[in-house]
């Protein structure tokens, strides 16, 4: 089937979203997912991100492009800088998270955007990574996202888009809620 920009909204295919909720509420065992990311240590603080794909909807996926994605430290943190370093990757997939999360929803409300921006920076204090004081923690300390949102709707509507968002935001709710993570040495 040919999805022709009369069954968008924002550039989401909406009957398509509606199906897709709809599928899921009939059948949950749909709504199981395992995503996957590969990382090779390049050299110093570099490596590369791959995205081999997914496990979802009952199946294997994998997705239309290669991606590779290089993190680094800049030269301040021991780097040569080749990439973002892995907390402003993490900042960066809570914003994708909470941009998509906007889209849809808006979509879904039939409310159109025109501009929609969110910045988001967090605050670290590298005394705790570094290992200088026990005290300090190793992660963020805060993390802040702003959104600038222009749409066909009145301020207020477009402030509960981004509420209702942030609601619905698996990378927020795994930085808000923690998320038990094990991390083991498997021979190669």
């Amino acid at each position: 089937m040919s999805i022709t920009q009369e069954n968008r909204t924002n550039g989401v295919d909406t009957a398509t979203l509606f199906a897709t909720i709809g599928a899921v509420r009939e059948q949950p065992e749909l709504a199981a997912f395992r995503f996957r990311t590969t990382h090779d240590w390049v050299s110093g603080t570099h490596s590369e991100i791959r995205y081999p794909g997914f496990y979802g909807a009952g199946q294997e996926h994998t997705h239309r492009t290669d991606t590779v994605v290089h993190a680094d430290h800049p030269a301040v943190l021991v780097g040569d800088d080749h990439g973002p370093t892995p907390a402003e990757l993490l900042l960066s997939a809570l914003g994708a998270c909470l941009m998509a999360g906007l889209g849809n929803i808006a979509a879904a409300r039939g409310i159109v955007l025109h501009d929609v921006r969110c910045d988001v920076e967090g605050d670290i204090d590298l005394r705790g990574l570094l290992g200088i004081d026990a005290g300090v923690r190793n992660g963020f300390e805060s993390i802040r996202a702003v959104f600038s949102v222009d749409g066909e709707a009145e301020s207020e509507a477009l402030a509960r888009l981004v509420e209702q968002s942030r609601k619905r935001s698996a990378v927020y709710d795994v930085l808000t809620h923690g998320t038990s993570v094990s991390v083991e040495v498997a021979g190669r």
